[in-house]
């Protein structure tokens, strides 16, 4: 197995810090990044303790100077990039008719600019390099539409089709969707409605699967020849409906 240089966003937590284990351990080179850089820190201290390769730097995915700002100082430091995982992502949740525009905003800017703002930032490397992978992390809610969720499930529907464009419009650089069900992290604790949060957390803690069993299905795409595009994969709880 080659090793390889892998970005990865969101990775303070949930299934972002997850991929970073599993990858470190696999032996490839980690560059973490999340706006919360004591928990980058930390992980990155852990990860090199065990014997993994782990660096870090602040990254704000809605802001497309900060992706470029990342993504050039690994380029910088490694010569390559090898695979980038867009994996930040929110969910707030709440009816349309509670009108939580700044809700509805924050999901657009992070779940689907963030990761518009991730592929403008590699592609142009992976191009020039005539080779790259793109990993977009969407959901269930990509393939379905719930009460509360509307905007969640639109940002991961439009992640799904500009994966989709993506992948038909190159033949040297591969693109997966890794779309998850109900996964134990962060996602649920934050914004959105205090009822739906609390329902959706309940339904979490009956259902969820851990952060690494996304994480594996990361590696596994990963790991595919360079001639094999394993283009979406769908990982959920056996009992979720």
């Amino acid at each position: 197995m080659s090793i390889k240089v892998i970005l990865i966003t969101g990775a303070s937590s949930g299934i972002g810090e997850a991929t970073a284990r599993r990858l470190a351990a696999d032996g490839h080179q980690v560059v973490l990044g999340a706006r919360r850089i004591d928990r980058l820190k930390a992980l990155a201290e852990e990860l090199i303790a065990a014997g993994g390769a782990a660096e870090f730097q602040e990254l704000d995915v809605t802001d497309l100077e900060s992706f470029r700002a990342f993504t050039a100082g690994a380029h910088d430091r490694h010569g390559r990039i090898d695979v980038l995982v867009n994996n930040a992502g929110v969910m707030p949740l709440s009816t349309l008719d509670a009108l939580r525009v700044e809700d509805w905003n924050q999901m657009i800017d992070v779940n689907l600019r963030g990761t518009l703002h991730g592929i403008a930032s590699v592609l142009p490397i992976m191009r020039a390099q005539g080779y790259g992978h793109i990993v977009n992390v969407a959901s269930t809610s990509a393939y379905r539409v719930d009460p509360t969720a509307a905007v969640y499930c639109a940002t991961k529907f439009a992640v799904r089709a500009v994966s989709e464009g993506l992948r038909q419009e190159n033949t040297d650089v591969r693109v997966t969707v890794v779309s998850p069900g109900f996964t134990r992290s962060e996602l649920t604790d934050r914004g959105g409605d205090p009822d739906v949060r609390a329902a959706v957390q309940a339904a979490s803690d009956e259902l969820a699967i851990p952060a690494s069993a996304v994480a594996d299905a990361i590696g596994y795409a990963i790991a595919q020849p360079a001639n094999v595009d394993v283009s979406e994969l769908i990982v959920r709880p056996t009992a979720q409906r």
